[in-house]
């Protein structure tokens, strides 16, 4: 019942006329910054935080939390529309959100991905609102050594994303893993595979580039070729029939939802592992368990909804740390940490005592950016649709100018917009050639967040690979994990039994 007081408390503190205004202008703003390539939640947060010295403490962290919420829904825009990830958290949604877009179900994508994103939002502030205490004590007791096994079983995913042809999955992760592993090592400094000697290869190989070489440069390319001159332009179309239909069907998916929600928060509230990992391990585990793995990457609307869910819950989960113990669990939070900290409030234990309308306030935002985001994002649909009936002679230049744009801004570096244009033609020869491209954009995430933490957990143990054994929350993820790993194995050679049987 205190807790209920508490958050009646933080809705009256929300509500207030100017947090009011906050939240909604943050929300439209967020989408936005969400659906430019290459802009995101990091840098539309980091970009408009002197604007918030303008108001009081809690109305600006509302307004912040607020943008990271609308970018968290604007991210699956131009992942569905044009191919193009609007930020890391949203590329996993590409994978079946264009192929949607791609057959006319661009408003269903859009709803599914909205949809989607409300349900693990508001999944993951009820879990924030009841039991942040408890899950802030576990998440402080993961170490180097269960980081590393939560990486693996995300890894143990892949296999299932690159279909039957495990060889070239794994192909494709290793040459992502390499790519992660470009720049300076992380415990000797040392450079390491400095192609060339060429100096933009120092700050390693930025995600997005990739990303969007892959899914944007690429993704223009084979439709250029396969149309040979003659794109098909999109019917895409939103009626209230078919908004209703819709709906129907995303009824049939709570269970890929709830998981994405539970699995993203979890994996939001860990320090340094984000969103973006959460996503990722949420379209792994929805098409491993799938009936029909095969319709993923083609336009399944669990692929969409699997992802959506799973960043925004841990959108939620990583403001935990934050506000708890001092650490913010993503990239976004650290940023949205230095601004309490301007602010004169000092995170940890003694916040939600010492500042109780502050907390409060904030996590009653939640619910309500939650609730305008999907209404503006539903709002807006027609006017997205309205993108994908655009020639294809006016489309194309305008996705590579987003390309270069999404290339150039993380780093300021033309290097960059070179690279992304080299994985552009790398991407369409892989296409070409039958080999997944998701295992590799994935295996770069996370390569250089297992790197780090395999080797902590070496140094601690003395080299010892035991140590994975020996910590209850690590051996039992690796075991998952390994059984993930051998699922895919035993299917394929359970229907080389069954065949001979068969005949």
């Amino acid at each position: 019942m205190e807790i209920l007081s508490l958050l009646l408390d933080g809705f009256a503190v929300a509500f207030e006329p100017l947090n009011l205004a906050l939240i909604v202008f943050g929300c439209a703003v967020g989408l936005f910054i969400g659906a430019m390539p290459g802009l995101g939640s990091v840098n539309g947060v980091a970009i408009l935080l002197p604007m918030t010295f303008l108001v009081p403490p809690t109305g600006a962290i509302i307004f912040l939390a607020a943008i990271y919420y609308g970018a968290m829904y604007g991210g699956a825009i131009s992942s569905i529309m044009l191919g193009i990830p609007g930020a890391s958290t949203a590329v996993a949604t590409t994978f079946d959100g264009r192929p949607m877009a791609m057959k006319g179900d661009a408003d269903k994508a859009l709803i599914a991905a909205a949809t989607a994103s409300f349900v693990g939002g508001t999944i993951s502030v009820i879990l924030f609102t009841t039991i942040a205490p408890p899950l802030a004590d576990v998440a402080l007791t993961f170490g180097a050594p269960e980081i590393f096994a939560l990486m693996l079983m995300a890894f143990a995913t892949f296999v299932g994303l690159g279909g039957d042809d495990i060889p070239k999955t794994l192909f494709s992760i290793f040459i992502g893993l390499v790519f992660g592993a470009v720049g300076l090592d992380i415990v000797s400094g040392e450079p390491r595979l400095i192609i060339g000697g060429i100096p933009g290869f120092f700050h390693g190989i930025n995600f997005l580039v990739l990303a969007i070489g892959i899914y944007g440069i690429a993704e223009m390319l084979w439709t250029i070729e396969v149309s040979k001159g003659d794109v098909m332009i999109s019917q895409a179309s939103v009626s209230v029939k078919r908004t209703l239909a819709t709906m129907k069907e995303l009824v049939g998916t709570w269970k890929t939802m709830v998981m994405g929600s539970v699995l993203g928060y979890f994996v939001g509230i860990l320090p340094a592992a984000g969103a973006t990992p959460g996503a990722l391990m949420a379209y792994g585990i929805a098409k491993t368990g799938a009936k029909d793995p095969s319709s993923y990457g083609k336009g399944n609307i669990n692929g969409v909804v699997a992802p959506e869910s799973a960043n925004n819950a841990a959108s939620t989960g990583s403001m935990l740390p934050m506000l708890t113990l001092g650490i913010p669990g993503s990239p976004t939070t650290a940023i949205l940490l230095g601004g309490m900290v301007i602010w004169g409030l000092e995170p940890g234990p003694m916040l939600f005592i010492e500042h109780k309308e502050f907390v409060w306030g904030l996590i009653a935002s939640l619910y309500a950016a939650n609730l305008f985001a999907l209404v503006i994002n539903i709002a807006f649909i027609p006017a997205f649709i309205w993108v994908l009936k655009l020639p294809f002679t006016i489309l194309a230049p305008v996705i590579f100018i987003l390309c270069v744009v999404g290339g150039f801004v993380p780093t300021m570096d033309m290097h960059d917009v070179w690279l992304m244009l080299v994985f552009g033609v790398v991407g369409y020869l892989m296409r070409k050639l039958d080999y997944p491209m998701a295992p590799a954009v994935l295996a770069i995430v996370l390569g250089p967040l297992a790197e780090p933490a395999l080797r902590q957990s070496l140094l601690i143990s003395s080299g010892s690979f035991s140590i994975f054994f020996t910590r209850p929350f690590a051996s039992a993820i690796i075991v998952t994990a390994i059984i993930l790993i051998l699922l895919p194995v035993l299917k394929i050679i359970y229907e080389k039994i069954k065949k001979p049987a068969a005949a």
